[in-house]
């Protein structure tokens, strides 16, 4: 069966929109798949968010793992809906256990009228999950798999999602193309074939279970879209590999560490297709200074880290700010110090990367709040590298490195993409100087922006250096010339700034409550803006791409008339806090901050919030 074909499949079967005369609930739904590493809880997350999408509805997927090498508690949670959905939730309609452990660990988020799906060999208490006003659905996974002449125990899982299919009334035409792809896929000729057909009968050996012995009814439903609207599944790493590519990235530097290291097997495996070129380095300062020295001759080039690689960057950081050569740094936060939670997601290294490195010069760091602004900054960071000659900082997390969204594919304006190299000196220019006339490298110009020469033209040659050097690149140590040049880098933040666009506003204009918050939070805080107002509250939000430098003028405006101030981070201090009272002098008027580990969810802000200022919604 084609994609297509599955689906139409799926916009063909209906379900009644009552159910004992009563309204049934559709397709507002979040979904659990829990157990140890490797028994398919994040193989079979990832198929039903897909087939989900597949068949039209909007879909928000995130994967929890832990640390380990082998085993360990994982889960992948799915939330899907009729309208774009922008983050997770901690509710859970659905779960689906893949061991006993995960029925115990995971029970307390499963909502009254949820449902929990087990292997019925297994010691369950099923009064526990009916005391949560919950659905017990023990079912004998290997019988239906024996039954329906699966061939591999491995299909239990499948067995289970059949289950899942049956409960929620779901067609299953996006799962059997999903499984047809996959063994397919795996397994080419007539192997692959069988094992995808075995799987599709054990997947309607679940469905067939629910029919016949399920007594107990679960409201929720699931029912297709009219019409399909295409998209595609994609996480943040996939959207700003995507804006770079776009961007003209041609080198790519890295070492290995999560939750970045994705972001280099995506740029490896496009690098025949884009003419990239990629060095995976000895180590993360090996990396950055590879991405100098490409920069430096005319690529556009980039590396990508976390926390701890970044660390070891900064000596080549200031390298880059004092020979004054645009780069750009993809920092995926995890939560730290050292080692930290090395699986889990924080945005702590806000204060660092802006202050990154000994002395001081210009750099941009830019936080992007969504999948759609991934794809947006991967692209712009290059034009404002080359154009300002100057590191620019991408700062994302592991949740977004790793939450997948599903986004129409209108969404990647492609013809919207632009590139800015900024001043270049000709090679006509450079022919037209005279025999004894230099080309001045570090010129000092009223914007304190040089024009830029590639190296290859004779008349091109100049010196580059880590010291304080002349505006042709001599070393110097003279204190006028010091001053010249110093001045004629830090004279580049006032034009800057006319890059740097303001924060994002998200509700009415005016509010009795004000968010504030940067990167990744975004779609948790506008959620708990919508539910709040839709609650008889008044909130609204202001959200920050663009966090350094910071207009300042335009930001105390914006904020000044703001009746209470509430900063969103996901870290203890509330560092972006922090550097907007230190730019503005704009002071929050509470913190919400969570630094378990965890992503910012809008039920955690709407329970700090009535605890902070007595709000209803």
């Amino acid at each position: 069966m084609r994609v297509a074909e599955a689906t139409a499949r799926c916009v063909s079967v209906k379900i009644g929109a009552c159910r004992k005369g009563r309204p049934v609930p559709v397709n507002d739904m979040n979904f659990q798949f829990a157990g140890a590493a490797g028994t398919g809880a994040d193989t079979q997350g990832s198929g039903w968010a897909r087939a989900l999408m597949r068949c039209g509805l909007n879909v928000f997927a995130l994967f929890d793992f832990e640390s380990v090498i082998r085993g360990g508690h994982i889960f992948y949670h799915v939330r899907v809906g009729d309208r774009p959905i922008h983050t997770h939730t901690d509710r859970t309609h659905v779960l689906v256990a893949f061991d006993e452990f995960a029925v115990n660990e995971r029970l307390d988020d499963v909502l009254p009228g949820g449902a929990v799906i087990y292997d019925s060999t297994w010691k369950i208490d099923a009064d526990a999950i009916r005391a949560r006003d919950a659905i017990p659905v023990g079912a004998p996974l290997k019988d239906i798999v024996d039954q329906a002449g699966g061939s591999d125990r491995r299909m239990i899982n499948t067995a289970a999602v059949g289950v899942l299919i049956g409960l929620t009334g779901m067609p299953p035409g996006g799962i059997e193309e999903s499984l047809r792809e996959a063994f397919t896929g795996r397994y080419p000729g007539d192997r692959g074939t069988k094992l995808a057909d075995e799987n599709i009968s054990v997947l309607h050996g679940g469905m067939d279970f629910v029919a016949g012995e399920l007594r107990e009814p679960f409201e929720h439903r699931i029912e297709m879209p009219e019409q399909v609207t295409p998209m595609v599944m994609i996480n943040g790493n996939q959207a700003l590999c995507l804006g770079a590519i776009a961007g003209g990235c041609r080198f790519v530097a890295g070492y290995p560490m999560t939750p970045a290291t994705t972001i280099l097997e995506f740029m490896a495996s496009k690098q025949e297709d884009y003419g990239i070129v990629i060095k995976q380095t000895e180590d993360e300062l090996a990396a950055a200074f590879a991405v100098i020295g490409a920069a430096h001759v005319g690529a556009r080039a980039m590396t990508a880290t976390s926390g701890g690689g970044f660390c070891l960057m900064v000596e080549a950081l200031g390298l880059a700010g004092c020979s004054e050569t645009g780069i750009v740094i993809i920092d995926a936060q995890r939560a730290g110090p050292s080692t930290g939670l090395p699986t889990r997601t924080e945005q702590g290294d806000l204060e660092f990367v802006i202050h990154a490195s000994h002395g001081e010069f210009p750099r941009f760091v830019l936080a992007p709040g969504s999948i759609e602004e991934c794809f947006e900054v991967g692209w712009r960071a290059f034009n404002l590298a080359e154009k300002y000659q100057t590191p620019v900082i991408i700062m994302t997390d592991l949740f977004q490195a790793f939450a997948l969204k599903s986004v129409p594919r209108a969404e990647f304006d492609f013809d919207a993409v632009t590139i800015d190299r900024g001043e270049i000196v000709s090679e006509a220019q450079l022919d037209a100087l005279g025999p004894e006339e230099l080309y001045v490298r570090f010129k000092d110009t009223p914007s304190g922006i040089s024009p830029r020469a590639f190296p290859g033209h004779p008349k091109g040659v100049h010196m580059v250096t880590g010291d304080e050097h002349t505006e042709y690149g001599f070393i110097t140590e003279s204190a006028e010339v010091r001053i010249q040049q110093f001045g004629k880098r830090m004279r580049k933040l006032k034009v800057m700034l006319e890059d740097v666009r303001p924060p994002e506003l998200h509700g009415p204009v005016e509010a009795d409550i004000t968010f504030v918050g940067w990167g990744s939070t975004k779609g948790a805080i506008a959620e708990a803006v919508d539910r709040l107002n839709a609650g008889g509250g008044s909130a609204n939000a202001y959200h920050f791409v663009d966090v350094w430098p910071l207009p300042a003028n335009e930001v105390r405006e914006l904020l000044g008339a703001a009746h209470r101030l509430i900063a969103v981070e996901q870290n203890y201090g509330g560092q972006f806090a922090s550097v907007l009272r230190k730019a503005t002098g704009i002071e929050m008027d509470a913190l919400i901050t969570k630094y378990d580990g965890r992503q910012m969810s809008p039920e955690f802000i709407l329970s700090k919030v009535r605890e902070e200022v007595k709000v209803n919604g």
